[in-house]
């Protein structure tokens, strides 16, 4: 973290401020795909809530970023009402380090789709070990169980790895980023 700026701090903060407002905004549509097609209804979607983590990591590009930034919109949940309570803030370090460890293997070197998608699965593994036992998935047939993990890796690779990188690229886009990586990256594609 001593290599981040103030300006990395602002607009990770920022970003997980507006995420955990989506992410308490999607609880009711969780809700939902859950009537509509059961548990696996939230798998579905479930690549939403690892979003922030991907979009402030691909941005910034520094060690760290993924797992800070979704545990901050998971503090920002709780704070602005999610039912859920505290154990939203522990399951929001759970999806982040699993999210961080895919920047990490490549040792923060690159931020290409494939990786950007391993961050999202990654954040989707450790969220489904994590759910698989406090959520009592036990009860559930095993290859039910299964089809709930398979859903949720490709959510997680899905939503928060393409769709997070075309919000980053979106945001480059704008020209705020001028002094962040990707900001650089966006600016060098556009010159040549």
């Amino acid at each position: 973290m001593n290599s981040w700026r103030m300006k990395d701090i602002v607009v990770m903060a920022a970003l997980a401020v507006v995420f955990g407002i989506v992410y308490l905004l999607f609880l009711p549509v969780n809700v939902v795909m859950m009537g509509l097609v059961g548990p696996i209804g939230t798998d579905i979607i479930f690549g939403v809530w690892f979003l922030v983590s991907i979009v402030a990591a691909y941005i910034i590009q520094k060690p760290g970023v993924a797992l800070v930034s979704e545990t901050i919109a998971g503090i920002v949940e709780v704070l602005i009402g999610s039912t859920a309570g505290p154990i939203v803030i522990i399951t929001a370090i759970i999806q982040g380090l699993g999210a961080e460890a895919a920047f990490a293997i490549t040792r923060y070197r690159s931020y290409h789709v494939f990786v950007l998608m391993g961050a999202g699965i990654g954040a989707a593994i450790t969220s489904f070990i994590w759910g698989y036992f406090r959520g009592g998935f036990t009860a559930l047939d095993p290859s039910y169980v299964v089809l709930m993990l398979v859903v949720r890796l490709i959510s997680g690779a899905v939503i928060s790895g393409l769709i997070g990188k075309a919000i980053s690229e979106a945001l480059a886009k704008t020209g705020t980023l001028t002094s962040f990586p990707l900001g650089k990256t966006y600016r060098q594609r556009k010159a040549g």
